[in-house]
């Protein structure tokens, strides 16, 4: 296609002195195999009808090596379909991606737990889509370092550590001996979260108990401690909720380079904050320092408190900065739940004021909720939270229920897919049952759509052809939709819409699905030449899979 689409823009500057961008684009089958509406482009600069300007463009198109036919449509678009020798070249890189990211280093920042919380959907959600936006932007070329960040000093640190002391009946360390395995663990500090929401909420001595101890387990870090019976505690199950993700992100597939806890980009935050303390930026009020932020259309935030603390705005300056000295991005993408957005933009707006570039270079996708069928919200503060584990466990039991085993490959290929069908931005609601289908635009039914392509080329006794020269009607037909792979993860990369190659892999299966039903395979006479095409289909399914984050199995 770049060999057409230059030989398109060279003929536009030598018979219309021109410099419009020559953009060719898929069309539907009956129309042609590409579109360009470059006539249209040009039509104010030349003062002509932009059918007209196509009509001159036709005997040139059409003396193009490869192209065979070139029809015009509607106001001015130029449709041109290939020979068919130039579709079944462009097989041979059927699963490449064109390497717009090379050269660029890129930051993503997703999942971002708070130590001393339990995980809820929303991780799974942004741990999934954050996977798969890094693997595609890694695909297109880029350098991608995977990081999270999350609250290790906080008021919620301090209502879990108040009400785990309390359940501990001590501040001796000792007794966190009788907390074994993960689960223990992680149970405690989860009914110790929700008993010290409800206690700050709603007992007022306890709420002065939980910001004194809140102030401590500053005082921690900031005087280093290890050794004091509160210190002991707090670093010993820093390190459980840091084991638990760890377990977690495991059990989904997903790595990260760097954990940044909120208490190493803290004092880097406040001084970045402090050392632009000009009217318009950061500006004094009621004792504490704040961004205001209406000139701009949002609204007023605290970055450091009355008591000269950082709050989460300064920790996120600080993040930033942290992020840009320790690997120079060009690209950070942080990916945050759509309650962050306001939020977001009132830090970024802050940093812009005196350092617009690193904000262009930041870009801050948002998410809704996750929800069971029905439309169920849960809260972690009133303890009825939907954890990220209960969304795989519904998950397995749904695969159980249709397949009568469990199988983690397919339960989270299951979940996976259906967090990533759906464009970011919106709600998402979840349905174990429709999730684990083998039928409908499923996880499971791609993972089959390709077990069944590997399963024809196992059938086989005949070589596989390594290129084909010609195409009959029903091959071109797949053909063409197998070489659209490769613009649709780099869409999906420029964009970071991961759910392009969700459609895109769809679309495919029953484009294969059509081929392969009018069309014999195995003891055909064209059977090596078809299961080249069938050995390329299996080949983007599971690449694309991959890229998704989701195991693409050889049986099922």
């Amino acid at each position: 296609m770049e060999t057409i689409q230059t030989a398109l823009q060279k003929l536009i500057s030598s018979l219309f002195d021109g410099d419009e961008v020559v953009e060719l684009t898929r069309t539907e089958p009956e129309f042609g195999d590409f579109s360009t509406n470059i006539a249209m482009k040009m039509s104010k600069r030349l003062g002509q009808n932009p059918r007209t300007i196509a009509e001159k463009l036709i005997p040139e198109i059409q003396k193009i090596p490869g192209v065979k036919e070139v029809t015009v449509a509607g106001p001015g678009f130029i449709n041109l379909r290939l020979n068919d020798d130039v579709i079944a070249a462009m097989l041979v890189s059927a699963t490449s991606t064109p390497q717009s990211l090379a050269g660029k280093v890129i930051v993503a920042e997703y999942s971002d737990p708070n130590p001393f919380k339990i995980l809820h959907a929303g991780h799974l959600y942004t741990s999934v889509v954050g996977d798969a936006i890094a693997n595609i932007m890694q695909d297109a070329g880029g350098e991608v370092h995977r990081v999270n960040f999350g609250g290790d000093v906080g008021l919620h640190v301090g209502k879990t550590m108040w009400a785990m002391i309390k359940t501990l009946g001590s501040d001796n360390p000792s007794t966190l001996n009788a907390f074994k395995t993960v689960e223990q663990r992680t149970t405690l500090l989860a009914d110790s979260y929700i008993a010290g929401t409800a206690a700050y909420e709603d007992d007022d001595h306890a709420k002065e108990e939980i910001i004194t101890l809140n102030k401590a387990v500053y005082q921690v870090h900031t005087q280093k401690d290890h050794e004091s019976n509160l210190a002991k505690i707090y670093w010993t199950t820093r390190t459980w909720s840091y084991d638990y993700f760890d377990n977690f992100y495991d059990r989904i597939g997903t790595t990260f380079e760097k954990y940044y806890p909120e208490s190493e980009v803290a004092d880097l935050g406040l001084k970045v904050v402090k050392d632009h303390m000009q009217p318009g930026i950061f500006e004094e009020s009621d004792g504490a320092i704040v961004f205001k932020g209406e000139p701009f259309g949002l609204h007023t935030r605290v970055f450091i408190n009355q008591q000269g603390l950082p709050t989460y705005e300064a920790k996120d300056v600080g993040l930033i900065f942290t992020k840009k000295h320790e690997y120079n991005f060009d690209i950070s993408v942080v990916i945050t739940g759509n309650e962050q957005e306001q939020y977001m933009k009132v830090v970024l707006k802050a940093i812009e004021q005196f350092d617009p570039e690193i904000v262009s270079q930041t870009k801050h996708l948002t998410h809704g909720l996750v929800k069971l069928k029905g439309g169920v919200k849960m809260s972690s503060r009133k303890g009825n939270i939907l954890r990220a584990t209960d969304i795989l466990d519904e998950a397995n039991a749904a695969n159980v229920k249709v397949s009568g085993k469990t199988d983690e490959r397919v339960t989270l290929g299951a979940v996976k897919y259906s967090f990533l069908k759906i464009r970011t931005g919106g709600d998402i609601i979840y349905d174990p049952a429709e999730s684990v289908a083998t039928e409908g635009n499923s996880g499971p039914y791609l993972q089959y759509a390709h077990a069944r392509a590997r399963s024809i080329v196992a059938k086989s006794t005949s070589d596989i052809e390594k290129s084909i020269s010609e195409l009959e009607p029903g091959e071109r037909t797949l053909a063409v939709k197998l070489t659209e792979f490769g613009e649709v993860v780099g869409q999906a990369a420029e964009s970071l819409t991961p759910h392009l190659v969700c459609t895109y892999l769809y679309e495919l299966s029953q484009e294969f699905n059509r081929f392969y039903e009018h069309n014999r395979v195995i003891d055909d006479p064209r059977e090596a030449e078809r299961l080249y095409l069938v050995n390329v289909y299996a080949s983007i399914l599971k690449k694309g899979l991959e890229l998704l984050g989701i195991h693409a199995p050889e049986t099922m």
